[in-house]
C-alpha cells in the first residue's frame, strides 16, 4: 500500500525548489521571504537603479515644474515619490517642490502613493480601487484633462500609452523618472542565472518590475540565447511577477505568468508557495508515495536532496512511469548528454542512495531501469 501519510510539518512547502531573482530594489528582502519558506535561491539582477542624488534628468523635471507648478500630479509608487522628496531636499529644492505640487491635485495610484503624499504634507485627491495605472487614466479623461499640465511621476518604466493617451486629450504631460534602471555593472551574476534556467537548474524566474523582464531578454538576445530562454519560461521554468504591469513585456511574447491579486511581495510569494508545491508530479511507487521538486524528491514526505545527474534520471524515468527507459535514453538525458552507460550506472547508484529507498527504481537486465509503479487500485494513483 502507498503511505498516506501527509508531509511532516518540517518540510517547508517550497523545499527543494530553486528561484531566480532578477530583482536590484529589495531583492535581499525577496530572497529572505523565498528561503523562510524552504527555497534556495540564485540571484542575478537584471538591472541597477540611478542613485536618485545624481540623476540629471530628475533634477530638471524637478526645477521645471517648481518654475511652472502642474495641475495634477499622479504619484504611482511610494518608495518613488518619497525618493524625489528627499532627492529635493538634498538639491535645496524640497520645500519648493512641495510648494508647487501643492497647488495642484494629487492622485495617488495606491494606498502607499497616498502614504508618501501624505507623508509630505500634502493631501491626495483621489486614488484608484485597483491600484492600476488604467483606472487613473480613465479617471483624469472623464474629468477632463484639456489644457492641464500633469505631472507623472514614473515607477522604473515609461508609460507611454497613459503619456499618449493624455497628450491627444490636450494636456501637457512632465514625465518625471524616478528611479531610472540601467543595466547592472555586473552583467556575470545575470548571465548566470540565464545559464542555470537553461540548464534545467531553476524552477522559477522572479520579476518584480518590467524592465527586469526586458533587460533578462535583451541580454540573452546579445547572448544568442533569447529563443532557448523563450523556450524555458514557455515550458518548464515558471515565469512569477508581482503584478501585470511586471507581467506585460513576458506576456507580449507569449511567454505565461503567474502572479497574485495584489502586487506586492509578500502576496507574490504566498501565491508561489500555493502554486508550486500544486505543480510537483506525485507518484506511487513501491509502497511509497513520491513527489518530485526541483533539485529534491520528497519520499513519503521526507525531503531528499538529489544530485544533478540523478535528478535528470529521475525525471525521465517519471514521465514513462512503469515502463522500461533504455540506458542510452537515459545517457542522452544525462546533464551533457555524453559519455558511456558506465556514466548512467554511476548516476542510478547514486539516485538510489539519495532517494533511500533502492527499491524504487528497479533494474531489469540488458534493457534498462523502470519506477516501480504500483498498480492502479491502491490509494494514492499517479497524478493525472
Amino acid at each position: 500500500m502507498v503511505s498516506t501519510h501527509p508531509a511532516p510539518a518540517t518540510v517547508p512547502p517550497l523545499a527543494g525548489f530553486t528561484v531566480g531573482i532578477t530583482a536590484a530594489r529589495r531583492a535581499d528582502e525577496l530572497a529572505t521571504m523565498l528561503e523562510r519558506r524552504g527555497a534556495a535561491v540564485l540571484q542575478g539582477a537584471a538591472l541597477r537603479i540611478v542613485p536618485l542624488a545624481d540623476d540629471a534628468e530628475l533634477a530638471d523635471a524637478t526645477r521645471g515644474l517648481i518654475a511652472h507648478p502642474p495641475d495634477v500630479t499622479v504619484a504611482t509608487t511610494g518608495i518613488g515619490f518619497r525618493g524625489w522628496v528627499e532627492a529635493a531636499d538634498g538639491w535645496g529644492l524640497g520645500e519648493d517642490l512641495i510648494a508647487a505640487l501643492g497647488r495642484g491635485r494629487l492622485i495617488a495610484r495606491g494606498p502607499k502613493a497616498r502614504g508618501a503624499i501624505r507623508a509630505s504634507g500634502l493631501v491626495d485627491a483621489w486614488s484608484p480601487a485597483s491600484e492600476s495605472s488604467a483606472e487613473v487614466l480613465d479617471h483624469l479623461l472623464v474629468t477632463g484633462v484639456g489644457g492641464l499640465r500633469i505631472a507623472v511621476q514614473l515607477h522604473g518604466e515609461p508609460l507611454p500609452d497613459v503619456v499618449e493617451a493624455l497628450t491627444v486629450a490636450g494636456a501637457e504631460v512632465v514625465e518625471v523618472p524616478v528611479y531610472r534602471w540601467l543595466p547592472p555593472v555586473d552583467i556575470g551574476p545575470l548571465d548566470r542565472l540565464t545559464d542555470a534556467a537553461l540548464a534545467g537548474a531553476v524552477d522559477v524566474l522572479a520579476f518584480t518590475s518590467a524592465p527586469a523582464a526586458v533587460s533578462l531578454l535583451a541580454r540573452a538576445a546579445e547572448r544568442g540565447l533569447r529563443d532557448d530562454l523563450l523556450a524555458a519560461l514557455r515550458g518548464p521554468v515558471l515565469a512569477l511577477c508581482v503584478g501585470p504591469v511586471t507581467a506585460a513585456p513576458l506576456e507580449a511574447v507569449d511567454v505565461p505568468t503567474v502572479q497574485p491579486q495584489r502586487s506586492r511581495l509578500g502576496a507574490m510569494v504566498r501565491h508561489l508557495e500555493a502554486e508550486l508545491p500544486a505543480r510537483a508530479r506525485r507518484l506511487p511507487v513501491a509502497g511509497h508515495r513520491l513527489e518530485l521538486r526541483g533539485h529534491a524528491a520528497l519520499v513519503d514526505g521526507e525531503l531528499r536532496s538529489v544530485p544533478p545527474a540523478g535528478m535528470a534520471l529521475l525525471r525521465a524515468l517519471a514521465r514513462r512511469p512503469g515502463r522500461v527507459v533504455a540506458r542510452g535514453d537515459l545517457l542522452r538525458a544525462l546533464p551533457g548528454g555524453s559519455g558511456d552507460e558506465h556514466a548512467v550506472e554511476t548516476a542510478m547508484a547514486r539516485l538510489r542512495t539519495a532517494l533511500g529507498e533502492p527499491r524504487l527504481v528497479q533494474t531489469v537486465v540488458k534493457r534498462g531501469y523502470r519506477l516501480a509503479l504500483d498498480p492502479p487500485g491502491h490509494c494514492g494513483d499517479a497524478d493525472e
